[in-house]
């Protein structure tokens, strides 16, 4: 793919499943800030596991031949191709930077790896820099790409000569920069060649974090049960939100953005062949509250919507029962499904959920399995919630605290309450141990305790795999 505007070129690359269609939010808004604020043309390529990458760096060369490359990468998601692909063009010349959620942390790796030398040693070595926070601090570096002011800007992180990693302190997240997305700059390899992605849905954000993240506190965290009887040893660990959750560390609730400006990301949404925007995911943590208020200005705007996707928490979904049942009412009326895509579930064992710092217990979950089923009697047109209507809820299993017991409670959970029928998605999701999440402390501190040291997947700590004795 050649363009000939004579802008100089940027790349952002990104993670991506096989069969998938929808739009990637932060990598495209990113794209879209650098298109409109800075010299640069900037464009979004998905890799899949079917990617060729010796294809996939021919279309990158031919597409910034004859300047330099500049390359961002996004949404790793804990993969060795895309890391050994940015460490490739890095010895090739490349610019190279490693942004998206725990780009600092990624790009340090943990921490005493001289003391540690088991431990993730991080990504310093394959990317030029990290950019950590809003996207918008990358622009005065494009301004000025061979000198060394941008090293010296907000957000931004490098290792100097010597071998230290140092850092600025990022940006606040401005409104003024997140009303726009261009939906028009996805590509992926499609044969020979990269081809633009149509989005066949895509995202709105509305909130920064998690409100769950603004409550720091500190836990007793259970030895892997292979470790100990359940329940005898425990390690206390501060967490910020749920255990597992390596993004409420990394963002923390940073608030809310203002109607004006999720409105106006909804305007840049692309529309059906009805007019009606293409179904959308809305990026909030708890959007009860305010879904009424969002849909009547919607509808004010003259803008017609076709799918609502939420994602929340089981006890969020309890105290908005009243809002959610309003705006199903207000869906009713002008033909908007809303989708419940994806509740936190996460386990149905009390300890489990513990563990995971949750704050909600079984009870909680099932009380809104019932709601959920209510809700779908009262409203089978407009509220989906079962697989094949896009939803997915939170199963996290296996983890390090199952034992025959918990096994067993489990599955007594779910077949008393029916819950596969309705509510288990087709594959649970083993947990996954980002080594600056809480649990990455956690399982650090199992270690000093014991002697024993875990393998790790480059930012994941293998927690699945046989523990070994240091020497």
């Amino acid at each position: 793919m050649k363009t000939t505007t004579g802008r100089p070129k940027m790349v952002i690359l990104s993670s991506y499943a096989d069969e998938a269609s929808h739009g990637l939010l932060g990598p495209q808004m990113a794209a879209t800030i650098i298109n409109e604020t800075t010299p640069y043309e900037c464009i979004v390529v998905v890799v899949t596991r079917k990617s060729d990458p010796k294809r996939l760096m021919e279309n990158l060369y031919d597409y910034f031949t004859p300047q330099r490359p500049v390359i961002g990468f996004s949404l790793l998601s804990g993969g060795s191709d895309l890391i050994s692909l940015a460490g490739v063009l890095k010895r090739d010349g490349a610019i190279t930077l490693l942004a998206g959620p725990q780009a600092e942390a990624d790009f340090r790796g943990e921490p005493n790896q001289a003391k540690h030398p088991h431990r993730f040693i991080g990504h310093a070595d394959h990317f030029s820099f990290a950019l950590q926070g809003p996207a918008e601090q990358i622009r005065p570096f494009l301004s000025d790409t061979n000198g060394k002011s941008g090293m010296n800007l907000p957000g931004f992180v490098l290792r100097k000569d010597d071998g230290r990693i140092v850092s600025v302190s990022m940006q606040r997240w401005d409104q003024n920069f997140l009303g726009r997305v261009d939906w028009n700059t996805l590509y992926r390899l499609d044969g020979m060649s990269l081809k633009a992605l149509v989005p066949s849905s895509c995202q709105v954000l509305q909130q920064i974090g998690c409100p769950h993240a603004k409550r720091s506190l500190v836990v007793d965290i259970d030895y892997p049960t292979a470790l100990s009887a359940p329940g005898t040893r425990s390690i206390r660990t501060k967490t910020t939100g749920c255990s597992f959750c390596d993004v409420a560390i990394d963002k923390g609730f940073q608030g809310s953005l203002d109607l004006k400006t999720v409105l106006s990301q909804i305007t840049c949404l692309p529309e059906t062949i009805t007019g009606r925007k293409i179904p959308f995911e809305l990026i909030n943590e708890n959007p009860l509250p305010g879904l009424v208020q969002l849909l009547r200005a919607t509808a004010s705007a003259g803008v017609a919507l076709s799918e609502i996707q939420l994602t929340l928490r089981a006890d969020w979904l309890l105290r908005g029962k009243s809002h959610l049942q309003a705006a199903l009412k207000a869906a009713r009326e002008v033909g908007l499904r809303i989708v419940l895509a994806a509740v936190g579930f996460e386990s149905f064992d009390n300890r489990i959920l513990r563990n995971l710092n949750k704050g909600v217990t079984v009870d909680t979950n099932l009380a809104a399995v019932h709601l959920m089923r209510q809700l779908k009697n009262d409203y089978p047109d407009v509220f989906c919630y079962l697989r094949h209507e896009g939803g997915n809820h939170g199963f996290i299993h296996p983890t390090p605290w199952d034992s025959p017991e918990s096994e067993a409670r489990v599955q007594n959970v779910i077949a008393v309450h029916n819950l596969a029928e309705d509510i288990l998605p087709d594959h649970s999701t083993p947990l996954i141990i980002h080594h600056a999440s809480a649990l990455g402390a956690w399982i650090r501190a199992v270690e000093g305790e014991t002697g024993l040291r875990y393998p790790r997947q480059n930012s994941w700590i293998a927690w699945w795999d046989q523990p070994v004795y240091s020497s």
